[in-house]
């Protein structure tokens, strides 16, 4: 590979950052830290009445919260106006765009009767200037938009780095509009203008995109602009097998941070939808820098999986040091008005291998800061008549014994022997007082981390 590799994520702020634009992202970002290039960030901003400082800010947070630096950016388009402005004028100099004084009325009537002669609806290239052709007087009051004087024949053709080889006949497309009334550009005008002024090489994008390259392609071409590579990849699936987006009960990224996945187990997670290495299903973000050529990216859609992604994040919580852990379940705890202190980096070793998230974590750790209340049905089935002179034992035992698990595990033992009971009929009913739950790890672990006198005022609810 020759030069600098530049690639870049163009996300529009109409909305949060989505699942299939941060796979996009991780892709474009993993290929230019391959090989040792650029990573540039665009925000394409250019539907004003949609765009919203909100969603920006939701999709800054969203790639900084993923880890995926960027050497550029953020840039804005609607910052470069100016610049769009200048290469329209050079190209209405030059005769590869147009005014176009057609109405929404006209173009309206136009189509109809292209649909009532069975024809695909195409601009009909009526303010197109072309040899011997008299065009229609210009008329008073309608503010024009500018074509693009797209190539009437031939075909359009290109090397997918995804899909391979893809062609598209300059028939199936028109003359595109690249410059609106109010003086902003279209979409696929300003990208191809982005695209040229960064001196983006790689183009990783959804596969919705396709239909855009032809087009894209031939205004490179018209402005004598190198042409990137593109690579189109498929969209993922939601449940009922429909394309997962923004309308369709996509959820956003920093959902998922709230929600308590890590976003090293999100982005291991998002790289599998559509890229593979092998078998393996665990990696690194070094290992899949190091592995990630633009090769293996798979041609079919992909299907998102809840329950294997916290699969994956439940791995990266059982590896993830118990003190990083813990300071991301205090800010979960935080979120519930709940201040944890220096026993949460014991909690969660405790109880992370029992989590697929860290709200599921920091439910476990609610328990040692604030009260619990046992439901009717444990307290019925376990804390019996039978068990309670046992469960008192144990309270005026643990009253006086060294505070450490060694000592609370052989207090428990005594009382055990001197009741003549097997230790499940002990241990869950002090779990259910204590924790609010039958089901715990070890009992003297779990006594351990607690205070003597709340262990000791829990079971004397009995």
């Amino acid at each position: 590979m020759t030069g600098k590799v530049r690639t870049r994520i163009a996300p529009s702020p109409t909305g949060f950052l989505h699942l299939g634009t941060a796979r996009t992202a991780l892709y474009s970002w993993a290929y230019a830290r391959h090989y040792g290039g650029e990573f540039v960030l665009r925000i394409e901003d250019t539907d004003v009445a949609r765009s919203t400082q909100d969603s920006t800010d939701q999709i800054l947070a969203s790639m900084h919260w993923l880890g995926l630096d960027y050497d550029e950016g953020p840039i804005y388009q609607m910052q470069r106006l100016e610049r769009y402005r200048e290469v329209i004028a050079q190209m209405l100099a030059a005769g590869t765009a147009y005014h176009c004084y057609c109405t929404p009325a006209e173009l309206d009537e136009m189509r109809e009767a292209q649909r009532a002669r069975g024809e695909k609806t195409l601009y009909d290239r009526r303010w197109r200037p072309e040899p011997g052709k008299v065009l229609p007087p210009v008329p008073e009051g309608v503010p024009p938009v500018v074509r693009f004087c797209n190539p009437p024949e031939g075909d359009v053709t290109w090397n997918d780095l995804v899909k391979g080889e893809i062609t598209i006949n300059n028939r199936e497309i028109d003359d595109l509009i690249i410059l609106r009334p109010d003086g902003v550009p279209t979409y696929n005008f300003a990208v191809v203008v982005d695209d040229w002024d960064m001196n983006i090489t790689h183009v990783f994008r959804g596969d919705e995109h396709i239909n855009n390259t032809p087009w894209q392609i031939n205004i490179f071409r018209a402005l004598g602009a190198p042409l990137p590579q593109f690579g189109h990849v498929p969209v993922i699936l939601g449940d009922d097998g429909q394309k997962l987006s923004k309308r369709r009960g996509a959820v956003s990224v920093t959902a998922y941070e709230e929600n308590g996945y890590l976003p090293e187990a999100m982005l291991n997670y998002l790289a599998r939808l559509g890229w593979s290495h092998g078998d393996d299903e665990l990696f690194t973000r070094e290992q899949m820098v190091s592995w990630f050529d633009g090769s293996h990216l798979s041609k079919s859609p992909a299907q998102w999986d809840a329950a294997k992604l916290a699969w994956v994040n439940a791995q990266y919580i059982k590896a993830k040091p118990d003190a990083e852990l813990a300071l991301l379940v205090a800010a979960q705890l935080k979120k519930r008005g709940i201040e944890a202190d220096d026993r949460l980096a014991a909690i969660c070793a405790l109880f992370k291998d029992r989590c697929e998230t860290t709200v599921a974590l920091a439910d476990w750790a609610a328990a040692f800061y604030t009260d619990v209340t046992p439901s009717e049905a444990d307290r019925t089935q376990h804390v019996t008549d039978a068990v309670k002179p046992v469960i008192a034992t144990l309270a005026e035992k643990l009253a006086s014994v060294p505070w450490e698990k060694v000592s609370i595990a052989a207090a428990i033992k005594e009382v055990l022997a001197a009741h003549s009971v097997k230790m499940p009929v002990l241990a869950m009913p002090v779990r259910v007082l204590v924790m609010g739950t039958p089901q715990t790890p070890s009992l003297d672990s779990v006594l351990a981390i607690f205070s003597r006198e709340k262990v000791v005022e829990r079971l004397k609810r009995a």
